[in-house]
């Protein structure tokens, strides 16, 4: 029945793989590409066995260093106690970090550079939950014990320090909620349309010009009228 288990994860980890990256060759070519040169569905196929050592069987140093080994190998650090779902993608993975009391859902995408790190010293949950199909874009910091909620999209280069609702997205430094949305019934191409996500910079930026542009008109007009005063009197 565990290898069962254990099988099913696997297969459900090579499938993610060929659902969310559209680069990859179909048949044949594809499965041995994804064997041999996919670190995020390598990395995350040893987690399987190393947190297994870990938890269950409570060996000392070997997963450790079993995860070190993994992380010469594939650029990709995932700490041995750290839960891993189902159908997880990390899309080509350098500089991911997932620490010890981290926990990230079924279907979850994160991309390069991602770090789910803890904040402080603390002890006990000290790394955030990633809840099921969020996706985590290039270069975010997710940092503490924090919940970024279901099919919630964090934009590449954030920093989030806060929880975040289920479907929401989040971008900036810190991360600031710019948009929220229902996460059910979305199809793949959207929850991967992280390039079109929203600047809240920008956008603050277009509302204070339109505001100096409307203070202007009315200053104008003023100076108008008080023209035609002082032309009467």
């Amino acid at each position: 029945m565990m290898k069962e288990k254990k099988q099913n994860r696997l297969s459900q980890a090579f499938q993610a793989v060929r659902d969310r990256d559209p680069a990859l060759p179909s048949g044949f070519w594809g499965t041995l590409e994804i064997l041999l040169c996919y670190p995020g569905f390598q990395a995350i196929s040893a987690h399987r066995l190393i947190h297994f050592l870990h938890a269950r069987l409570r060996i000392p140093l070997l997963p450790r260093f079993l995860a070190q080994i993994v992380r010469w190998w594939t650029g990709i650090e995932i700490h041995p106690g750290a839960t891993i779902g189902r159908g997880v993608f990390i899309d080509h993975g350098m500089g991911v970090v997932i620490g010890e009391t981290a926990v990230v859902g079924d279907n979850v995408t994160l991309y390069q550079g991602v770090t789910l790190g803890g904040t402080g010293k603390e002890k006990g949950k000290r790394h955030p939950t990633v809840e099921e199909g969020a996706l985590i874009g290039s270069g975010a910091k997710v940092l503490g014990n924090i919940v970024i909620g279901r099919g919630a999209r964090i934009g590449a280069g954030s920093v989030v320090v806060r929880d975040v609702p289920s479907g929401a997205t989040v971008v900036g430094v810190p991360g600031v909620v710019v948009r929220c949305r229902q996460s059910e019934g979305c199809s793949p191409s959207e929850s991967l349309a992280h390039g079109r996500l929203p600047d809240p910079l920008r956008q603050r930026l277009h509302h204070l010009e339109e505001e100096i542009h409307v203070l202007q008109a009315r200053l104008a007009a003023l100076e108008a009228e008080k023209e035609e005063v002082s032309c009467s009197a």
